[in-house]
């Protein structure tokens, strides 16, 4: 594994020929969730079961959490703390219509990354697979439904909808697009019904959509893991 940065970004390189971003294989770009470290999924490149070839960016994000009691955690923007104390307490907390003041940085900020990873590790939007665990997962569809030039396919690990005033109107630009879903159905952070709101929503804009649920919680389990490795076979080679 190798440090870079990206444009604004800090990230991890590791995976290809010399476990440090090297050769010419698909990329996959990551983005860990919120109050996780920077390395949070970098363990994932190695639990893939890909080509040796597949290489793998892994971004930090830009908030440190460090003030609030997060120690080494980091957040693409701040979340509603109450809220999310609500919602593990089991009551129903409503985000889809949440616009967060720096999203449009954040966004802004990925896909300087995202073009520099292109440019740096020479891999063209058809062998790009961009993606990520929770708020990662939110940021990745963000920038897909905002960005001119879509990968090839989309990995949204519990997610959520967020900004539906805005995504919705912009779903039909990734018609077609590959998006691999997963959500636990016992998610407490992330509830499952609002995960199925927004698998309506990219199955309506005719994404090429494929939603897979678990028994579980705020997680990636095996099952995920083992659907995460035939979707970048699939769509990144």
């Amino acid at each position: 594994m190798r440090k870079e940065r990206f444009g604004e970004l800090n990230a991890r390189v590791t995976g290809g020929e010399d476990g440090n971003g090297a050769g010419d294989g698909p990329v996959v770009v990551l983005l860990h969730g919120f109050g996780a470290p920077g390395e949070d999924l970098v363990d994932l490149g190695r639990m893939f079961r890909v080509s040796a070839k597949v290489r793998y960016v892994f971004p930090e994000a830009p908030l440190s959490l460090a003030s609030i009691g997060y120690g080494a955690g980091r957040a693409w923007w701040m979340l509603d703390l109450e809220g999310m104390e609500r919602r593990a307490r089991g009551e129903r907390v409503d985000h889809s219509e949440d616009q967060p003041a720096s999203l449009p940085q954040v966004r802004a900020q990925l896909d300087k990354l995202l073009s520099e990873v292109q440019t740096r590790l020479s891999v063209t939007p058809d062998k790009l697979i961009v993606g990520g665990f929770s708020q990662g997962a939110m940021l990745a569809l963000d920038w897909a439904l905002h960005s001119d030039k879509k990968p090839a396919g989309l990995i949204l690990l519990s997610g959520t909808l967020i900004a539906r005033s805005e995504w919705q109107p912009r779903m039909s630009s990734c018609r077609g697009l590959p998006i691999l879903q997963s959500h636990g159905r016992s998610d407490t952070v992330l509830s499952y019904d609002d995960a199925t709101r927004l698998r309506e929503l990219l199955l309506e804009a005719g994404t090429n959509l494929t939603f897979l649920d678990f028994p579980g919680g705020h997680e990636i389990p095996p099952q995920v893991l083992d659907a995460a490795s035939r979707f970048i076979v699939t769509h990144a080679g």
